[in-house]
């Protein structure tokens, strides 16, 4: 994995099961830890539906904003699976049925199971790097700056894991949090908004949470420069301190 300063990416999840709820959605939460680990910020995350203009929209959309666009779901077996077709659209490519791909598929499929449902996981637009899946075989793809995972959780987190020395990174953003317990946010909201203006290289938030039916807060403060993410941090310590003090 190489690294430069800056890496961005965006996630889009493709599937009518995460729109209608039936399925709780687990990748958003893994890839923006996983990104955030090795130095790739997750800026933008959107959802759309098995619709292939929605696809085509949302990908030609994000791909050029950012570095790398990774989407998950709809590379099964089943009519409603579209998105590789949908990419291959987006992108002005030819789609094919990729012998690389069949042969993965007849390592746990005979072939004369190897039906015209389970070969539509073959289907790879032309030029793409296959994705490894080193759970069920079918594999993801990854195509100029767009890549493409499965939507169960455990097997889009091992595709992403098989990528990750491949792709370029940037500096990791570091969260450190200090607790301001009881201090209610609009107590402290003014100085906090001033350390914003003052430290634009870093990210403060405060984060309320009830607990007992008493709010507690956090404050987080998220930075590359850890020298001014120290500086920001002590700041908001004797912040709180003055102000529990107080």
């Amino acid at each position: 994995m190489t690294q430069q300063k800056s890496v961005t990416a965006a996630l889009l999840v493709i599937g009518d099961e995460i729109l209608s709820g039936r399925t709780k959605d687990q990748n958003i939460g893994f890839t923006a830890e996983f990104l955030t680990g090795i130095g790739i910020d997750l800026a933008e995350v959107r959802v759309v539906p098995d619709q292939e203009a929605e696809i085509i929209a949302a990908v030609n959309a994000l791909r050029i904003r950012y570095d790398y666009l990774f989407t998950t779901g709809g590379i099964g077996p089943t009519h409603d699976d579209i998105t590789a077709d949908s990419v291959a659209r987006a992108l002005g490519v030819e789609i094919i049925e990729d012998p690389r791909a069949i042969a993965l598929l007849l390592e746990i499929i005979k072939p004369e199971n190897l039906n015209e449902a389970r070969r539509r996981m073959a289907r790879i637009p032309r030029g793409a790097e296959l994705v490894d899946n080193p759970i069920s075989k079918a594999p993801g793809f990854w195509i100029e700056n767009v890549i493409v995972m499965a939507g169960v959780p455990s097997i889009m987190q091992a595709m992403l894991k098989s990528i990750v020395s491949k792709l370029v990174a940037g500096v990791p953003t570091v969260a450190e949090t200090i607790l301001a317990g009881n201090v209610a946010e609009g107590t402290y909201a003014a100085d906090l908004a001033r350390l914003a203006s003052d430290y634009p290289q870093v990210s403060i938030g405060s984060y309320p949470h009830v607990v007992d039916g008493k709010f507690h807060n956090q404050i987080v403060v998220r930075g590359k420069d850890a020298e001014v993410r120290a500086r920001v941090v002590a700041e908001v310590r004797d912040l709180i301190t003055r102000l529990s003090a107080g």
